[in-house]
Formats: C-alpha cells, sequence, structure tokens
C-alpha cells in the first residue's frame, strides 16, 4: 500500500511540475548568459519541439508504470534515448551554432538524460519494476536540473527558489 501511495504522489508532483511553464520573452532571470537565449529561432523551436517529445514520454510512462506495462515504457524510454530531434534535423551551421552558444555543461547534462534513458529502457527490459521507478525518478531530476540551470526564463519557480537557497544558513 505503501508503494501504491508513493506512486500517485510521485505522479502528482511530476504531474504539476512537468506541465508548469511560462512562455514569457519578458521574465527577468539571472541566467541570461545560459546560451540558450541567445540561439536563432529555428534552433529554439526545434530544442522546444524536442522538450515537447520529452515531456510527452514523461507522460506517457506514468500510467504504464503503475500498469506493469513494460513493453510500453521500454518502447518509450527506448524513444526518449534515441529522440535527438536536433541532430536529426540540424545543418552544419546550426550545429556550429549549438556549439559555440551552448555551454558544455549543458550537452553534459542532455547526454545524461539519454544515458538515463537507456537505463530505464534496460530496466522495462528486465521486468525491474524497482529499477524501473528508480530511473523513472532520476529522469525527472535531471529535468529538473537542466530547467533550473538553463531554463529559468521558462520556469521561473527555479530563479526565486535558487536566491532562497543563497540566502539560508
Amino acid at each position: 500500500m505503501k508503494l501504491s501511495a508513493s506512486i500517485i504522489l510521485f505522479t502528482l508532483v511530476m504531474i504539476s511540475s512537468l506541465s508548469y511553464g511560462e512562455n514569457s520573452q519578458n521574465h527577468e532571470t539571472k541566467k541570461v548568459n545560459s546560451g540558450i537565449e541567445s540561439l536563432s529561432p529555428e534552433l529554439r523551436d526545434l530544442l522546444q519541439k524536442e522538450m515537447a517529445a520529452l515531456q510527452h514520454g514523461m507522460m506517457s510512462i506514468i500510467p504504464a508504470y503503475i500498469s506493469g506495462n513494460w513493453g510500453e515504457i521500454e518502447h518509450i524510454a527506448h524513444k526518449m534515448e534515441r529522440s535527438y530531434i536536433l541532430k536529426k534535423n540540424l545543418t552544419e551551421e546550426q550545429v556550429k551554432e549549438l556549439h559555440d552558444s551552448l555551454p558544455e555543461s549543458f550537452i553534459k547534462q542532455d547526454q545524461y538524460f539519454h544515458y538515463l534513458s537507456g537505463m530505464l529502457n534496460h530496466a522495462a527490459k528486465n521486468k525491474k519494476a524497482e529499477l524501473v521507478g528508480f530511473y523513472f525518478s532520476k529522469l525527472g531530476e535531471s529535468c529538473v536540473n537542466c530547467h533550473r540551470q538553463f531554463a529559468t526564463h521558462k520556469f521561473p519557480a527555479f530563479t526565486a527558489e535558487t536566491s532562497q537557497l543563497k540566502h539560508e544558513h
């Protein structure tokens, strides 16, 4: 019963955190130099499409997980691991723009997310419920860490959270 309550609570937290976002371009942030804001409109559009696809994948895992549909989780995780919308659709000039604009830490976080997706795929393939939950949670943490570091213009709650953390003793 505790596991069911934990899953429901985790689901509610993930739904609220994944669906929250602000599209206002006027929101001031301390992370202006993250590189994301300086991307061309075409690259930003591709990045937004990739993020939307990944969010959809994360949200689709929840009902599959609570029903033990390992095959569906495996399929979703595989798509997430391989979902390089940016990579598939980039011109050579755009690749150069990405490497010039995005910090190495952004690229490493993206690689880590796709690594975790592969691990989720592996756990689902082996029908390991506890590991599926673990890697799903790590994927959520990865999203939060990246948004906190690079997307406070879209998720301003992380800006307030970061400033509060600096003032705690």
